[in-house]
């Protein structure tokens, strides 16, 4: 039990540590680390039992992979196949390859130089997916990739827990008989017991307590599926992160998943934290006065040898240059498996106490380093590896009456219709990666950025007749809104907003033509739902088309107190008790028509 007193400094100790990180713009991550290292046994020494805090924070990697479980539908996984198991065994494998190799060379056993090179092969999910997380680089394409391969690393920790102990000098798995049938027996009990348990029992058993309505009981339900998956998993040999994380799995296609992820947040965010303290006191500091070469040449040899690999592996998956280097340096680091990887392979006497430590601290400045690396290769990529765009494209304008500013789905249908009526159009989008795709179709895209003053003139905007603001960015379209009616008062605007707010800061810039991006499509399937209950089309149109003049002219009466929260709230109401009156007196006149 960690006395009140340490549970202060270490909750002190986090916010203070995060929140310096965070105004420096560094990952919280490291702040969390840096926290461990400061109040552990190599700095203030405020903690005392390291161990017992790791053992209760590595709740958090349970409740993380549950979390990741309830993310990953299992119509998800199966999508995601060839780079779970494709992608992600051919990284482990590689790196454990050379890795091992590297450590059989430096005169190492061969089992043990093999134990090495798993180890480092492995990186944290819970570091990289926070790191992924916080830049919102989860759904690009080697976040995506990155995932896939962490998710692998996760599940290969099952058979290399299993198999490690029989490597032990006259050692044997758990029970009798040869490994292959050992891990038979795991695989049954995943297919017969977790997901028995999961489809039988879970869905039925939340479906009762969401029925009792009271949020904290749902909450406690949602910690003991998460707790009971774990320890079932722990007793049939299984490591209780996977026992979660399939937990997650069956639970993803439930109506229960964004409830339990919402319930789960808060205390997985604060064992994670705590789980990164305890990484940092943990570490033995005490090598870098006694080894301090021989860390640091550990620590950027696996480093190197792992992000060389990766970006090798990601160009053959056919990756873009760039998508590549970054998944290299993202997984580079070593994970918290290879903490019990390492300490079990020295309790089985396949490493000595002196290597496990100096390894495990390898891989702590690792992490520790894991932000700092994608920082660095971020400013050597802007700097060295990125192109030297042109602030825009030379443009061939031919006197084209209508300029399109963002070649969206919304840009490319108007220009769709133009190129049919033979109407010429210059079109703008500020991504050149986006122009480069949309080239490759024929399309006569120009990169540059609207906003800017030179390159709406280079466009012809001053002998223009229409310009289509079809900018996804908010502010970007109000810059450019406001940018023409100063610059090219003559200029015809008709904008796309993405909601009523975006359609009364573009009404503040001049523009009178607003057309909301889904609304169109709305009204449409809002006549088609009539149609199919039974009402004419001449009625479904009729009331369509009653609705959007109703509804247009609240937009003009709303953006005449926009400014007024009590006035729009009043102006709402009225308008739809307006808006019932005539639907009230329009099915009275029907009643009559067809009495």
């Amino acid at each position: 039990m960690i006395p009140l007193s340490q549970i202060a400094v270490l909750l002190a100790a986090a916010v203070l540590a995060v929140s310096l990180s965070r105004l420096l713009r560094l990952s919280s991550i490291l702040g969390y680390v840096a926290a461990g290292l400061a109040i552990g046994p190599w700095g203030l020494n405020l903690v005392g039992d390291v161990g017992h805090l790791m053992r209760v924070s590595e709740f958090g990697i349970v409740l993380l992979l549950f979390v990741i479980g309830l993310e990953l539908q299992p119509q998800r996984l199966w999508v995601m196949r060839r780079v779970v198991f494709g992608f992600g065994a051919a990284q482990v494998l590689a790196c454990a390859l050379l890795l091992g190799a590297a450590a059989w060379a430096l005169g190492l056993a061969p089992i043990a130089a093999g134990v090495i090179g798993v180890g480092l092969s492995l990186s944290s999910t819970p570091l990289v997916l926070q790191l992924l997380a916080e830049r919102g680089q989860l759904q690009t394409q080697y976040g995506r990739a990155a995932f896939g391969i962490l998710l692998f690393q996760d599940l290969a920790v099952l058979p290399m827990l299993a198999i490690l102990p029989r490597l032990a000098p006259g050692g044997q798995l758990a029970g009798h008989g040869t490994w292959w049938l050992a891990l038979l027996k795991l695989l049954l009990v995943i297919a017969v017991v977790v997901v028995a348990a999961g489809r039988l029992l879970l869905r039925p058993a939340l479906r009762i307590v969401a029925r009792v309505q009271v949020s904290e009981v749902f909450t406690a339900a949602a910690l003991l599926i998460v707790i009971g998956t774990a320890l079932l998993a722990s007793r049939v040999g299984l490591s209780a992160s996977l026992g979660a994380f399939l937990a997650g799995v069956l639970l993803a296609d439930s109506e229960f998943r964004h409830e339990l992820e919402a319930d789960l947040e808060p205390f997985k965010g604060l064992l994670l934290g705590l789980f990164f303290v305890s990484v940092g006191m943990a570490a033995n500091l005490g090598l870098l006065r006694s080894e301090p070469l021989t860390l640091l040449a550990v620590t950027a040899g696996f480093l190197g040898v792992k992000v060389l690999a990766v970006t090798a592996l990601a160009r053959l998956a056919g990756q873009r240059p760039d998508a590549a280097r970054r998944l290299g340096f993202t997984l580079p680091t070593g994970g918290e498996f290879a903490f019990v990887l390492f300490t079990l392979a020295a309790r089985e006497r396949l490493l000595d106490a002196a290597t496990a430590d100096l390894l495990i601290l390898a891989v702590t400045l690792s992490m520790m380093l894991a932000p700092l690396l994608m920082i660095a290769y971020d400013a050597a990529s802007a700097r060295w590896l990125s192109p030297r765009a042109a602030p825009y494209d030379a443009i061939d304008v031919q006197d084209s009456p209508v300029i399109i500013a963002g070649f969206g789905r919304f840009g490319q249908i108007v220009a769709r219709i133009l190129r049919v009526k033979k109407v010429r159009f210059t079109a703008l989008d500020s991504s050149q990666t986006h122009v480069d795709f949309v080239r490759r179709f024929g399309n006569k895209v120009y990169y540059g950025d609207a906003s800017r003053l030179d390159l709406l003139r280079a466009a012809g905007a001053a002998s223009a007749q229409v310009l289509v603001l079809a900018i996804d960015d908010v502010e970007a379209s109000i810059r450019t809104a406001q940018l023409v009616r100063e610059q090219f008062p003559r200029l015809r605007v008709l904008a796309r907003a993405r909601n009523r707010q975006h359609a009364f800061a573009l009404m503040d810039a001049g523009v009178t033509a607003v057309i909301r991006e889904t609304y169109a499509s709305s009204l449409e399937m809002a006549g088609r739902v009539l149609e199919t209950l039974g009402e004419s089309r001449a009625e479904a149109r009729e009331a369509v088309q009653t609705f959007r003049r109703h509804d247009e002219a609240t937009l003009a009466a709303q953006y005449q107190v926009k400014d007024d929260e009590d006035k729009m709230r009043a102006t709402t109401r009225e308008s739809a008790r307006q808006l019932q009156k005539l639907f009230e007196a329009d099915q009275t006149r029907r009643d009559a028509t067809h009495g």
